[in-house]
């Protein structure tokens, strides 16, 4: 084969690649947060319950640590973005 018929094969193969990469990356960098963010509302729930006159903080440090572990799913979308238009 020569160097033109290689180029032919190979440069489909590599967008084939980054955009399963790139589905994979958003599937498990998605599957974190969203467990993560899903367990903090449900001890925070649990401590209205226990504690009502505290909802203020519980609610607001809840939401402080969920925009937290949403930067990870935000991070997985800016690679899978730069692997799908590289």
């Amino acid at each position: 084969m020569n160097e033109e018929t290689v180029k032919l094969l190979i440069g489909p193969l590599v967008q084939a690649f980054a955009l399963l990469g790139a589905g994979i990356c958003m599937g498990l960098g998605g599957l974190g947060p969203g467990l993560g963010e899903g367990y903090a509302a449900g001890k925070a729930c649990e401590a209205v319950a226990k504690r009502p006159e505290e909802y203020a903080q519980i609610f607001r440090t809840m939401l402080v640590g969920q925009a937290v572990t949403e930067s990870c799913a935000i991070y997985a979308l800016v690679v899978s973005i730069i692997l799908v238009f590289h």
